[in-house]
C-alpha cells in the first residue's frame, strides 16, 4: 500500500470516527457560543435554529443580522434529531428571549434514513417544549414550498410538506405558541417555491429571504407579547 493512499485512509477514518462521535455537531458553534455575554437589560435575544436555510441565511442577507442580538445557530444538511441534541447548547444556553424553530425538510429527505412525519414533528415539540420550560418563547416555522429534492429525486417531499405544516400549525394553535407561515407567503400553486426566490428549489436566495424577513419579525414581535 502506497504512503498516500495510506494517508487517504487515516483522513478518512479520522473523519469518519470525529463525525460519529458528534453526530449533532454540537462543536461547530462552540466557540462562538463560549464568547456569548448574558443578555442586557430588556434584551430582545433571538436564537434562529435550524439548518441550511438558516445556516445560508446570514451569509446571504448579513444586513438582516447586523446590529441586532439575532444568533444564527443552522447547520446545514441536518435533521430534527440532530438539532434537538444541540438545542441545549445552541439554544438553552445563549438564554434568548425567543427561539424561531425552523427544521424538517432533511428528515423528508431521508438524510439519516427514514423518518415518520410523526417522528419529526416529536422532534419539533420537543425542542418546543425545552424552550418553554426555560422560559424562552417560541416561533415554530412552517417549511417552506419544496416539489423535488436534488439530492433525493426519487422522493415526492410535497404531499408530506404540507402535512407537516398543518401538525405545526394546529399544534402552536393549541398550546398558545406562534406559528410562522413560511409556506403561504412563498409557495406557487403547485407547491414549490416561486420562480426567482430559490436557485434549486430548497435554498431561498437573496429575494427569499427579504419575504421570510418581515414574516419572522412580526412573528418575534406576537412572541414577545404573550404571557
Amino acid at each position: 500500500m502506497s504512503k498516500r493512499i495510506l494517508i487517504l485512509l487515516t483522513l478518512t477514518f479520522t473523519i469518519g470516527t470525529v463525525r460519529a462521535q458528534d453526530w449533532a455537531n454540537i462543536k461547530k458553534y462552540e466557540d462562538a457560543n463560549s464568547k456569548v455575554q448574558a443578555p442586557a437589560n430588556n434584551e430582545h435575544r433571538v436564537v434562529y435554529m435550524g439548518d441550511s436555510i438558516t445556516d445560508f441565511w446570514i451569509g446571504n442577507d448579513s444586513t438582516f443580522f447586523a446590529g441586532k442580538p439575532y444568533f444564527d445557530r443552522g447547520i446545514s444538511g441536518q435533521t430534527t434529531g440532530q438539532m434537538l441534541l444541540r438545542f441545549r447548547e445552541d439554544v438553552i444556553n445563549l438564554k434568548p428571549g425567543v427561539v424561531v424553530i425552523l427544521g424538517g425538510i432533511n428528515d423528508i429527505a431521508q438524510n439519516n434514513g427514514p423518518s415518520k412525519l410523526e417522528d419529526i414533528f416529536g422532534n419539533i415539540i420537543s425542542m418546543a417544549e425545552l424552550a418553554r420550560a426555560n422560559h424562552i418563547k417560541v416561533v415554530l416555522s412552517s417549511l417552506l414550498p419544496a416539489v423535488n429534492l436534488a439530492w433525493r429525486p426519487a422522493i415526492d417531499p410535497a404531499p408530506q410538506v404540507k402535512v407537516l405544516n398543518e401538525m405545526l400549525k394546529n399544534y402552536a394553535r393549541q398550546n398558545h405558541m406562534i406559528y410562522l407561515d413560511y409556506f403561504t407567503a412563498m409557495a406557487d400553486q403547485k407547491g414549490g417555491m416561486e420562480t426567482g426566490l430559490s436557485k434549486d428549489g430548497i435554498h431561498p436566495n437573496l429575494q427569499g429571504y427579504k419575504i421570510m424577513e418581515p414574516l419572522a419579525e412580526q412573528a418575534i414581535a406576537a412572541a414577545l407579547k404573550k404571557k
